[in-house]
């Protein structure tokens, strides 16, 4: 008797109508708000409202009250911080949320991966599908994508805004040499619930996606596993951390040889002295803290071909 194939999942289509919201204060948001519009709406998506936000604590705001009216998808344009201080508004709303990458890193961008110039992220919105994913958490705080203690924080705290908006990456870069002159190791605790992980440590990443700074960090991290992934730099040596970001940027064979990883749902994480905590690029908590996942937590726009 022949065996009948299962049928193929039904891809839901994303709707036809939206709310473009875009901080006109990321790098390329003021320069590409009206083009991002202007393709939208020649893509077929009807844009029920369209806002370029020039101050970034509006976001927010913005966003929810699009939610409010009655959006069925709300078009976030901007960075990774851009996507983690608006996504806390569309946990439990029958909204998709979809991203427009006019960041510098754009890591959660590249984690669904979504075509990172305009035309291209223009098309996944118009004709893409609907996919739903985890959200980290940090205490109460949902984040798309990375959160980060040790060096990052300090660099994304301090980092002049004009040398990010023009130099991008490399700009991270060289002020990334200049914090690390006074930058010192810090003792880390990470409680798994079951076990005390103690540990001297340069730079912890806490991952609910594989990119971190637009770069691929870990083999085990993505958007749909219902885990969180804490990686740790492990040892006091400013040096080994450099060569950490090296050889994953170059995706070199040992470039695991320095970190050690912890996946679960749920981990305290706590440090001596204490830690500021950078959220997908902004300085919002230290630490103590309870990192953990939102499994499922939000739907976005994705290629179908993803």
């Amino acid at each position: 008797m022949e065996t009948k194939a299962p049928p193929s999942p039904v891809l839901r289509p994303l709707p036809r109508e939206a709310a473009l919201i875009v901080n006109a204060h990321s790098r390329r948001g003021q320069d590409l708000y009206a083009q991002a519009k202007q393709k939208l709406e020649e893509a077929g998506v009807r844009l029920v409202a369209a806002h370029a936000v020039e101050d970034p604590s509006q976001m927010n705001s913005t966003v929810r009250q699009a939610i409010a009216d009655g959006a069925p998808m709300v078009i976030v344009g901007g960075g990774d911080g851009s996507m983690s201080g608006t996504v806390d508004e569309l946990v439990g709303k029958d909204c998709v949320f979809a991203v427009l990458p006019l960041g510098t890193a754009n890591s959660f961008a590249r984690t669904l991966g979504l075509p990172l110039d305009l035309d291209g992220a223009v098309q996944v919105i118009a004709h893409g599908r609907r996919r739903r994913v985890d959200l980290g958490m940090i205490d109460r705080d949902y984040f798309v994508n990375a959160a980060s203690l040790g060096l990052s924080p300090m660099i994304g705290k301090t980092v002049p805004h004009k040398l990010k908006r023009y130099l991008g990456r490399i700009g991270y870069l060289v002020w990334a040499v200049k914090c690390s002159v006074g930058f010192r190791a810090f003792r880390l605790v990470i409680d798994d619930g079951q076990k005390e992980h103690r540990l001297w440590s340069t730079e912890v990443r806490i991952l609910n996606g594989p990119f971190h700074g637009g770069v691929e960090l870990s083999d085990h991290a993505d958007v749909d596993t219902g885990e969180i992934v804490v990686q740790a730099v492990v040892g006091r040596s400013h040096v080994r951390l450099a060569w950490d970001w090296y050889a994953k940027f170059f995706k070199l064979r040992d470039r695991d040889s320095h970190t050690q990883e912890f996946t679960g749902k749920s981990f305290k994480i706590s440090t001596r002295p204490t830690q500021r905590i950078s959220i997908d690029g902004e300085v919002l908590a230290k630490t103590p803290v309870t990192a953990r996942i939102a499994a499922g937590a939000i739907e976005v726009a994705v290629p179908v071909e993803d």
